[in-house]
């Protein structure tokens, strides 16, 4: 059996600080992990949002130039006709 099963206080004397250290390692391993992942989520967010931002732009442009398009083309006026002449009648 090893000392630890015989009760030799000596050998938990020498355990506990080097289970105290490791406790210490593994502690600040998990806290570097949790900063590069926080690092990587802000990161994967800011570009996220930097594309949503984008294709509002580009929502807004398409939305104007069919605004455009459909007022050079007459829709608007021959739409107001047919609805004036059907309400007319």
């Amino acid at each position: 059996m090893s000392q630890r099963a015989h009760g030799n206080k000596g050998t938990d004397a020498v355990s506990k600080p080097q289970s105290a250290q490791d406790a210490a390692d593994l502690s600040e391993f998990v806290q570097n992990l949790l900063q590069q992942m926080q690092g990587r989520f802000q990161t994967m967010s800011d570009s996220i949002i930097s594309r949503v931002d984008e294709m509002g732009s580009k929502i807004d442009d398409l939305e104007k130039q069919i605004g455009d398009l459909v007022q050079q083309s007459g829709v608007d006026d021959k739409t107001q006709r047919q609805t004036t002449k059907r309400q007319s009648s």
